[in-house]
């Protein structure tokens, strides 16, 4: 396991959990979160040399930081490891791309982490909407809002609202409609923020994609929601409509003379998306056992790594791309 931070505790936990899978190593830059997370799961702490090196390790979990991702990949490729990295795969679409050439290279399978595609609501939306349910697709609409920003000194290293957030609504773009997009318009600002504007970012963004047979997705976000994290979405197609919505702690209803009213949705992604987390790690470990193939995959990462990048050029050129990808 490849960090000790907050997403390295949960796919940590969840592949503990796994029937198919032993925790082995745990490292990480800071050697306590390392020695506690490795004391919890039975594991050892050790550098990314010793964990490469060793001949009984199968398979590496990428979760640390953002930057150390492609280097991770490669190495652990040409170790002979099989990869699980949390997205994205890199900010830039080079590095990108040389980590992909380095699976194809070496054929170690690799799985990018894309967790949204394993919320079991969004899995059944999907399976009814390839069953025919509605029709063909039409309009795909996503709302993605963050209970509120993070520090400014992760906004500074993130690689914008594009890389950091909507990368997730582009693959899910592209999971739902299964097509690509042929033209992409981004636009946003930063209301009240004006020390994100200043750090190049921004905190709201509206994005519409185009395929090439004519359907759109249009995409909103926000990285203030006072209400908690809202993660939902439509599609409308030429029969019907299929909604995805929040989950909220719990279902209970209250009904009074003065209002109805619930509670509001979970409050970060980690509660969201807790399920998908565990579903996404036995679908990586079944895959190595069992030789199918993992998805979403390295290929997946780099077009959702596209669509954030030419996002970002579309939104500070001000006018739509072309991108045919």
């Amino acid at each position: 396991m490849f960090g000790a931070g907050r997403i390295g505790k949960i796919h940590a936990a969840n592949l503990a959990r796994h029937p198919k899978a032993r925790l082995r190593y745990v490292v990480d830059v800071h050697d306590a979160a390392a020695a506690e997370l490795a004391r919890t799961h039975g594991a050892r702490v050790a550098s990314a040399e010793q964990a490469l090196a060793d001949p009984a390790v199968n398979a590496v979990v990428i979760g640390s930081s953002t930057d150390t991702h492609a280097d991770l990949i490669q190495r652990s490729a040409l170790a002979g490891k099989a990869i699980f990295c949390e997205k994205p795969v890199d900010l830039d679409i080079g590095r990108a791309h040389a980590c992909a050439d380095t699976i194809a290279r070496t054929g170690v399978a690799c799985m990018i982490g894309f967790q949204r595609r394993f919320d079991p609501t969004f899995r059944a939306l999907k399976q009814r909407l390839d069953a025919g349910e509605i029709g063909a697709p039409e309009v795909l609409l996503i709302t993605s809002r963050d209970p509120g920003p993070p520090p400014l000194d992760y906004i500074a290293r993130s690689g914008g609202v594009f890389k950091d957030m909507l990368i997730h609504d582009f693959d899910i773009f592209r999971w739902i409609l299964g097509a690509e997009a042929v033209s992409v318009y981004a636009t946003g600002a930063a209301p009240e923020f004006a020390e994100i504007a200043a750090a190049g970012d921004l905190t709201t963004a509206a994005v519409t994609l185009r395929t090439r047979d004519g359907a759109l997705c249009q995409i909103n976000t926000s990285r203030r929601a006072a209400y908690g994290y809202d993660q939902r979405f439509e599609v409308l197609g030429s029969r019907g409509l299929l909604q995805a919505g929040n989950q909220r702690p719990t279902e209970v209803v209250a009904w009074s003379a003065q209002a109805i009213s619930q509670d509001t949705p979970e409050a970060f992604f980690l509660e969201r998306y807790r399920a998908a987390y565990a579903l996404e790690i036995e679908h990586f470990f079944d895959g190595l056992s069992q030789g199918t193939p993992l998805h979403p995959n390295i290929d997946d990462g780099i077009k959702a790594l596209e669509l954030a990048e030419l996002a970002t050029r579309s939104w500070r050129e001000g006018r739509a791309l072309d991108c045919s990808i």
